[in-house]
């Protein structure tokens, strides 16, 4: 997910847990394809010998990223002149557009990304002190839709290159831009996550806070629609993130924990009807991420509906070659061991010493793979990850998926769901080399050769 995060202090290092969905973080901009950069050689020198210090370390820092490139877009912006194609894209996004760049006005000003510590008369939208405030401090929302503009810009010649299939997440940080704007439809006093099972007998809370489905539908739907319409820009496909939230989500009342939860149904008909017409108008295929416990009506209805299912080698008890057409398939995903984390047991280390997972399962699961690959033990990890790569391309699914992670022979996955900032920097660990590194390397073209030669003829891609 793309989504924006707090303009100031500290950034959250997940990205499913935006302030919005519908608008576009800052930490991915390149700087060097802002407008005016080829003109502003010698005021970016700094900056640019900053930056590669940064892009030197392993671990990636947020937190210096945002400020140093924030630097750069103000410097860009004080020599931006107008375009007609700015005044195109704020009067296409509008209304959410202002509000928006008004949220980050006003946390720049307030030190604070969280609207619910700011002064009361600017906890609302519809406030007049808010509406003074934009009106004051105009040049500073101007600046944040320009950075926006940038960014829609941006991401738009990336999908003339490639197909981009974007992620949904289920919900917003409660304290964000989105939730700022419709706090009249959401639940106070309660979050969404799951209950507890097998894999978590505590239970999960998301801190997210869920839509009151009544309001929603008073509301027209709106915020549903705003964000798929959002996040289906420039879009060949879109996952959704956790699928269920279509039909049902877990709520937890605040202070009770999640074993004091409840399921509060959604409107599923009209809500699927909806991401229907979107994404027919985008011209984008939906994927509807159905990992873990999801009924089997639920999935009967998606693909009723051409909504690809999701399908994850490690979870699968049947070879590639009996999935579904009408799935995305991938060997793994962000909060599950690499090929080559698996297969040499670093992913099971690491997960006994942070005092999670199942290091029985581990076992079973990596035995398994070497059944299923016909590979000696002491297979080298590159041919591990590239024998996994073409088991995958037998299935006859849609999309087929690799990862970064695996394409560069990483042991370490992005994140170990249940750990804590403080135990492991989840969503922080930067890849072994840059782009070049990518391109110039062997493994990744043999993954995408396997992938493209898969009889299905399916879109293929990292």
């Amino acid at each position: 997910p793309l989504g924006a995060g707090s303009p100031i202090g500290a950034q959250e290092p997940s990205p499913y847990f935006p302030s919005s969905r519908r608008f576009l973080n800052p930490l991915y901009v390149r700087i060097e394809e802002v407008p005016g950069a080829e003109l502003a050689g010698a005021q970016l020198g700094a900056w640019r010998a900053a930056a590669a210090e940064l892009n030197r370390r392993f671990a990636i820092d947020r937190d210096a990223v945002l400020p140093l490139k924030n630097q750069a877009l103000r410097l860009l912006w004080s020599r931006f002149g107008g375009a007609d194609e700015f005044d195109r894209f704020c009067q296409d996004r509008g209304t959410e557009l202002d509000q928006f760049a008004t949220w980050c006005a006003l946390a720049e000003t307030h030190s604070s990304g969280d609207w619910r510590t700011w002064p009361a008369e600017y906890r609302h939208p519809a406030s007049p002190a808010v509406e003074r405030f934009a009106q004051e401090r105009a040049g500073e929302v101007a600046y944040h839709k320009w950075v926006q503009w940038v960014l829609d810009r941006q991401l738009a010649r990336a999908a003339e290159a490639i197909d981009l299939v974007h992620d949904l997440p289920i919900g917003v940080d409660p304290g964000g831009a989105d939730a700022w704007v419709w706090q009249d439809l959401l639940a106070d006093g309660c979050s969404i996550g799951a209950p507890p099972d097998l894999f978590n007998p505590a239970g999960q809370d998301w801190a997210l806070p869920p839509f009151v489905p009544h309001r929603l539908r008073e509301a027209g739907y709106r915020p549903f629609i705003q964000t798929l319409r959002a996040v289906l820009r420039h879009a060949r496909g879109l996952r959704i993130d956790h699928v269920m939230g279509l039909f049902r989500l877990y709520w937890i009342p605040h202070g009770f924990g999640p074993q004091r939860g409840a399921y509060v149904r959604y409107p599923s008909e009209e809500m699927l009807a909806i991401v229907a017409l979107e994404s027919q108008r985008a011209g984008a295929f939906v994927v509807g991420e159905d990992l873990g416990t999801v009924e089997a009506w639920v999935r009967t209805v998606l693909a009723d509906r051409g909504v690809l299912s999701f399908r994850v080698f490690w979870f699968e008890k049947t070879p590639p070659a009996a999935y579904p057409a009408l799935a995305m398939a991938a060997l793994t995903t962000h909060d599950l061991p690499t090929v080559v984390g698996l297969w040499s047991g670093q992913d099971a280390v690491e997960q006994e010493s942070l005092g999670v997972g199942d290091a029985q399962a581990m076992a079973e699961l990596r035995e398994r793979l070497a059944r299923a690959l016909a590979l000696r033990p002491e297979a080298a990890p590159a041919e591990v990850v590239e024998a996994a790569y073409r088991a995958l391309a037998q299935a006859p699914c849609r999309v087929l998926l690799a990862t970064l992670e695996d394409a560069l022979c990483v042991a370490r996955r992005p994140n170990i769901p249940g750990t804590t900032a403080q135990q492991r920097p989840n969503w922080s660990f930067g890849l072994p080399g840059g782009i070049e590194a990518l391109e110039a390397a062997e493994l990744p073209r043999r993954i995408a050769q396997a992938l493209q030669r898969s009889g299905a003829g399916a879109r293929c891609g990292f």
